[in-house]
């Protein structure tokens, strides 16, 4: 129910870094109505929103973002919330994140909330479930279905439909990219080639009515499949879009690690060619070559931002970290019937036997038919199985028709030091990239925002002003989710209580679906839905569209 809450007793971050004295924030209707000092006076709801708090807080939010905090047909309740001196920040942007079916779940709400999160950022790497017809819908389900799993009520649709299935249904916000591999699937289907002229405007077509929709971006995954086909021309015309209505591309770039560098500038010759604003997903090391070329590219004038997660270990898809891209791996039928072709043999052969740094870093996260193997390196399958490494994978992948996915450790360009000094840059925001599917999945769906508070706060050199920051503001600017990303009067009451001695990530590679400790109190939209570390029941969330792109 919204109406009119105060939190009493909280303090909030300054830009000098410091934290204020305790502050009572007065939320009216969904939004922050005032921040007065605590106990200064009772607070009478005015007819308008506005504040009579002086300092840091006056600063007026945007006020293009949409009216989306407002009750339907509930009568205005007042309640207090007592903040007992906890550091009070907006509510968290999660910039990646594969939760557009999982966020139905009441367990992937509770992770999400005891980090704080309340809006995620979905649509990522290039597929996912809109804008779709059935058999797309058939597709994209089926090829991310260790990643996104089903939505259990879209079965193909617009970006609007799928934008409204999270009206008051779910307690976080949800926000959308448009994903560049279902449109093109939509056009072109599994085609192993660049796009003629008339697919591309198909395309176009297809992206104009997403970002009419509501979507806030365009993604591309340009190691999946088939984006992994598109050429710069069909990338340059769909990012003139985007471009036009002063939105990203987000991109799984083409290469990582030691080939960072090189996917990096593929983006930058896109951003030039079209105009685009750029962020690049789960950017991880070697963090100094990297950022030597980030930095260069800002001082050019490029808008380059990007997010990581607190991680040395990454998850995926096991066809896109196994498979070559020759095999036709959209079409998930074709691709067994190929790894299963005895004349395809020796071309797999020669393939997997530039693997043989990654086997011993693989372990399994979801394996359906194959529970048992979940958790189990590939070397400890593989010798249960009595195979060797390549023939396992063959082996799960022909069992479960490519729906497997795997943990792996990142080789050693990414290092402890690469992810802190991603992190401390001005152009990082934080993202997740959770993925809440198999039986031993990633902890950093359960954990990464609470770790980067522990690492970086509490045990780092960032202070809660700069946790605002990296962890919401500049994900809500990026986004172009108005009234999002700072406690100010005007703004959403998009609201998290810290307790800056306890936040922690407490879920491990052993035990990864364990809460965070230390986030017992949120607020989305000025209603309670996280109280004493438990879910309250209440689905204010909405599916957000971008002021900018209203």
């Amino acid at each position: 129910m919204t109406g009119t809450v105060h939190v009493r007793g909280a303090r909030l971050p300054q830009p000098d870094g410091t934290l204020s004295e305790p502050l009572d924030l007065h939320v009216v209707r969904g939004r922050i109505a005032a921040i007065t000092r605590a106990g200064a006076r009772d607070f009478a709801a005015p007819d308008g929103v506005g504040s009579d708090a002086a300092g840091p807080n006056a600063a007026a939010p945007d006020d293009t973002a949409p009216d989306d905090t407002a009750p339907d047909d509930t009568e205005p309740d007042t309640r207090t919330l007592d903040a007992h001196g906890r550091v009070a920040l907006p509510g968290f942007v999660d910039a990646h994140t594969h939760a557009e079916a999982a966020v139905f779940e009441p367990d992937v709400q509770l992770a999400m909330l005891r980090q704080g999160i309340t809006t995620v950022v979905t649509g990522q790497d290039g597929v996912s479930f809109a804008p779709s017809d059935p058999a797309t819908y058939a597709w994209a389900s089926r090829y991310f279905a260790a990643i996104d799993g089903d939505h259990p009520g879209f079965a193909g649709g617009s970006v609007g439909d799928l934008l409204t299935t999270y009206h008051r249904t779910v307690p976080v916000n949800v926000a959308y990219l448009a994903p560049h591999g279902t449109l093109r699937y939509r056009v072109l289907g599994a085609a192993q080639r660049p796009a003629s002229d008339d697919e591309i405007a198909a395309m176009v077509g297809l992206l104009e009515l997403a970002l009419d929709d509501g979507a806030c971006g365009l993604s591309t995954g340009l190691e999946y499949v088939p984006a992994a086909y598109a050429d710069e021309r069909e990338l340059i015309a769909l990012a003139q879009v985007v471009a036009a209505r002063g939105l990203p591309h987000v991109s799984h770039m083409r290469s990582y690690e030691d080939k960072g560098v090189a996917g990096l500038d593929e983006l930058l010759r896109i951003a030039r060619a079209s105009g685009v604003a750029t962020h690049v997903s789960h950017l991880h090391g070697p963090a100094r070559d990297l950022l030597d070329h980030i930095g260069a590219a800002r001082a050019a004038g490029h808008d380059l931002t990007y997010d990581s997660y607190p991680y040395l270990r990454g998850c995926s898809i096991l066809s896109m970290v196994a498979l070559p891209t020759w095999l036709p791996v959209a079409d998930a039928a074709a691709t067994v019937a190929a790894l299963r072709d005895p004349a395809l043999a020796g071309g797999l052969g020669e393939h997997f036997a530039g693997l043989t740094d990654l086997w011993p870093r693989i372990t399994f996260a979801s394996v359906p038919g194959m529970e048992w193997a979940e958790g189990l390196t590939l070397p400890d399958v593989a010798a249960r199985l009595g195979r060797s490494a390549p023939d396992t994978v063959v082996e799960i992948l022909t069992t479960t028709a490519l729906r497997a996915s795997c943990v792996f450790a990142q080789p050693p360009t990414n290092s402890p030091e690469s992810v802190r000094t991603l992190a401390g840059y001005e152009g990082h925001l934080a993202g997740s990239d959770a993925i809440y599917r198999g039986g031993r999945p990633h902890p950093r769906g359960w954990g990464a925002f609470a770790r980067f508070l522990d690492e970086h706060v509490r045990r780092g050199s960032w202070s809660w002003w700069d946790a605002a920051e990296h962890l919401s503001a500049r994900a809500a600017r990026r986004f172009g989710l108005a009234g999002r990303g700072r406690l100010v009067p005007g703004a959403v009451a998009d609201l998290v209580l810290v307790d800056p001695g306890r936040v922690q990530d407490e879920a491990t590679y052993e035990q990864p679906r364990t809460p965070a400790t230390g986030i017992e109190d949120v607020l989305v939209a000025g209603v309670h839905v996280l109280a004493d570390g438990a879910l309250t029941g209440e689905t204010p969330g909405h599916g957000l569209r971008p002021a900018s792109g209203s």
